[in-house]
């Protein structure tokens, strides 16, 4: 029959075959090639054991994402499974004991490798700088030894992240062998924890795209060029020969007294900075309205040029005059702010949100909170409260300008309205009864699909900010979020602690600790990450679920509530309904999922957003209300890893 054929359709014909083959080699070359390189020689991995073509479907090969060849995520339904092509492994602490073998660059459509906190030894084999899909790469926590390919550098085009960390690589850093020598798509570098030698990596300085850096704790001898000190912090260099010798200890280290100290007398100053720098009684009378002021009224036609006022979208509009003049008052006080809800006096006579900025808890360099506001400003989300404008005043103080969200509580104000004890709390006490008064009925969090809602908001800002804007949040809590009475989240206070000194800082991280929100490899605030945010986040995923103060540590009780077979309505908070056991047992996998002890294994916030879409209630038992239409699926989301 294919004789009879016409030569160009039976050309046609055998290209077809040719890419059926192409196409089904992925599966094949993960067994014959990846499996034994990764599994080692001494011992079986259980993981490695469902990569199994007699045994197991395809879709359910453990730390493994496949797509089909036009893009879309793989069902274990698809008729042919064998056209499957792999997109992603993840394997993080799930001991692996073998190296990596050179076929990692072969795969077509592999964007994502997470083999962290494993054993593999050996070297980084040169193809895998070949990769044409690979955009992310995390081998932290591995014995990989020998010096690191110039063909890493390959990856450029697409690569977003690099980690490295905490292996025995050695020698210099190469630089870019290629033409492209600005690694624009590179977001975050962490080749800390290693051997390198020689002089800090210069070239890097071109990496335009570069946000994170982290070359501590290596052998590199000099100076850091100027071009990466004055992008990164000191952290991002310590721990070399030029700091173990010729450095004095870090500006601003204090011990845990001294940090008590600080803090104490940042709050005691409190009542003098807020009568002397930013007012007066306004003469309307009314004990709880302050006027904002820069100064006394001798000095009032100076106000224009006494400060400088930065302002980004949404703010072009206010000026040094309205601001200072907004008459406010006092709703809120923070260890390293007071908040006020402030007027303004122009003909719009809008609200803002003011937070003054405590002395002593600020950098005192005008040029670092610039840039440092600046970073801030520029993020926009509909789940974040947005920074409008930052003043900074000729005497040093400090004003963040954002929108007042009206009819909007903390989320943990909310949640604490409604705390209810446990069944094993009841005896012997009477049981909180659930709020049924209030401004609108939906602002309270009596139900799954209204405390889904908030969760998913609240994901997304911090999807948003990891991806498009390269920045960790740093104080991810239930105070800091901001819920409105269509129950639409926003996400406050992100990446503020750029803007304080290191003491101010590490109280926020102590708070953070005490309401247990705190990942446990987080010990300094300047090492607060993605991964750390992700953990922060699946406490308050907890937190929604079990009614329960995060200070508990609920992970905790969640593994003994397993141990020891307990009904999953005894463990979840008791306004959840019955019917909706599967998506709350989805939502409680998550939340453990991103509070796992290993940083590597947690899973990304895009990741989280995708699980929690795919977990929407039913709109049949949500009202309408709920969701607005403009409420899509996020275009971040990737699809979940398959994995059993």
């Amino acid at each position: 029959m294919l004789r009879r054929l016409p030569p160009c359709l039976l050309l046609f014909l055998l290209l077809c075959l040719e890419l059926e083959e192409l196409r089904a080699s992925d599966a094949e070359l993960l067994l014959s090639k990846v499996k034994p390189a990764l599994q080692g020689w001494k011992h079986a991995n259980a993981e490695l054991a469902t990569w199994n073509a007699s045994a197991t479907p395809l879709c359910l090969w453990r730390g493994l994402r496949w797509s089909t060849p036009d893009g879309r995520p793989l069902r274990c339904d698809a008729g042919n499974l064998s056209l499957a092509l792999l997109v992603s492994i993840r394997l993080p602490a799930a001991g692996l004991a073998g190296t990596l073998p050179p076929e990692l660059g072969a795969f077509s459509a592999l964007a994502s490798v997470y083999l962290a906190a494993n054993q593999l030894s050996g070297a980084i084999p040169l193809e895998l700088g070949n990769a044409p899909a690979l955009s992310a790469l995390d081998l932290s926590g591995n014995r990989l030894s020998g010096p690191l390919p110039a063909s890493i550098w390959n990856l450029c085009d697409r690569a977003t992240e690099l980690r490295l960390h905490g292996n025995a690589l050695a020698g210099p850093v190469p630089a870019p062998a290629g033409p492209n020598a600005t690694c624009d798509g590179l977001h975050v570098l962490d080749l800390a924890a290693n051997r390198f030698s020689g002089s800090f990596p210069s070239f890097l300085a071109a990496f335009r795209g570069l946000r994170r850096l982290d070359l501590s704790r290596n052998n590199f001898s000099g100076q850091p060029p100027e071009a990466l000190s004055s992008r990164f912090p000191p952290e991002a260099f310590q721990g070399n020969a030029y700091y173990t010798w010729n450095s004095s200890p870090p500006a601003g280290h204090l011990s845990s007294r001294g940090v008590a100290g600080l803090v104490i007398g940042a709050m005691a100053a409190a009542v003098v900075l807020a009568s002397v720098s930013i007012g007066r009684w306004a003469r309307r009378g009314r004990s709880t309205e302050m006027e904002m002021l820069d100064g006394d009224d001798d000095a009032a036609q100076q106000r224009q040029g006494s400060g400088r006022l930065l302002v980004f979208e949404g703010g072009e509009h206010l000026t040094p005059e309205e601001v200072l003049n907004a008459t406010g008052q006092v709703v809120a006080k923070a260890t390293y702010c007071t908040v006020y809800k402030a007027k303004l006096m122009g003909t719009s006579g809008a609200s803002i949100e003011l937070r003054l900025l405590r002395e002593g808890c600020c950098k005192p360099d005008a040029a670092s909170c610039a840039a440092a506001a600046r970073r801030i400003g520029r993020a926009r989300h509909r789940n974040l409260v947005p920074l409008r404008a930052f003043y900074h005043g000729r005497r040093g103080e400090k004003l963040l300008v954002y929108d007042h969200v009206p009819r909007a509580r903390a989320l943990s104000d909310l949640l604490l309205l409604q705390l209810q004890p446990h069944k094993e709390e009841e005896e012997g006490r009477a049981r909180m009864a659930w709020p049924t008064t209030s401004s609108s009925s939906s602002s309270v969090l009596t139900t799954w699909p209204r405390r889904h809602k908030v969760a998913l908001g609240v994901a997304r800002a911090l999807a948003y900010l990891h991806a498009a804007q390269g920045e960790a949040h740093g104080n991810v809590r239930a105070s800091t979020v901001l819920v409105d009475d269509m129950l639409v989240p926003r996400l406050a206070e992100h990446a503020l602690d750029r803007l304080l000194l290191p003491a101010a800082a590490e109280a926020l991280l102590a708070a953070a600790k005490a309401d247990g929100y705190k990942a446990p490899e987080l010990h300094s605030m300047a090492k607060c990450s993605a991964r750390t945010d992700v953990y922060a986040f699946g406490i308050l995923l907890l937190e929604l679920l079990m009614g329960r103060k995060p200070s508990e540590d609920l992970p905790s009780l969640v593994k003994a509530a397993v141990l020891e077979e307990t009904p999953l309505e005894e463990l979840l908070d008791a306004g959840m309904r019955p019917e909706e056991e599967g998506p709350l047992l989805q939502a409680l996998k998550l939340a453990m999922g991103c509070c796992a002890p290993v940083p590597a294994a947690r899973p990304t916030m895009t990741e989280v957003v995708r699980q929690l879409e795919d977990t929407r209630p039913s709109p049949t038992r949500t009202r309408s209300a709920m969701y607005s239409p403009t409420e899509s699926r996020s275009d971040a989301a990737t699809p979940t890893t398959i994995a059993a």
